[in-house]
């Protein structure tokens, strides 16, 4: 049984956790976490998840993504996140997330990052990433045309394109 913290609209914590799955009370939001990498020539590192997903299955996402754990910060979740999907560790030490999305039961942080990670260097989660590959703009733009990215809007997609080299850039 996988707990989160529990946070009121303003993400002051209530001090009480639920299950992650389960419904929330009018009121109650959690965390999750994004980190998107982008490399030197602008492209973004995608993950493609697995079939066994509960949501979007076989569906190609952002870098790295997830919920936060009880007693976790969003920054902790996030190194933790990375290091299980993609078997890399990474410190966001000082990091920021870039940009802080409220959605119907939360709160979502991205982190945007710069790396020229080597893809074969990955050891990927079996049980939750299928496949990684670099990405540019145009091409994410048309897997959502073409049902093949979760269907953010494209419009944050070429937010967080434009985000990399903005507020919050890092090179960690």
């Amino acid at each position: 049984m996988e707990l989160v913290d529990l946070y009121d609209e303003n993400r002051i914590p209530l001090h009480r956790t639920a299950e992650r799955q389960s419904p929330h009370a009018p009121g109650e939001y959690r965390m999750v976490v994004h980190v998107c990498v982008f490399d030197t020539g602008g492209r973004l590192l995608i993950q493609q998840r697995t079939p066994e997903k509960f949501s979007w299955p076989n569906r190609w996402d952002v870098s790295v993504g997830g919920g936060v754990d009880a007693g976790e910060t969003s920054r902790q979740a996030a190194e933790r996140e990375f290091r299980e999907e993609l078997g890399y560790p990474l410190d966001l030490t000082g990091v920021r997330a870039s940009v802080s999305v409220n959605f119907d039961g939360g709160f979502d942080d991205f982190y945007i990052i710069h790396k020229n990670l080597d893809l074969a260097a990955l050891t990927l989660q079996k049980e939750e990433v299928q496949a990684v590959r670099w990405a540019g703009l145009e091409e994410i733009l048309a897997m959502i045309d073409r049902d093949e990215f979760i269907s953010y809007p494209k419009s944050f997609i070429q937010f967080l394109f434009d985000m990399r080299t903005q507020f919050g850039f890092s090179s960690k």
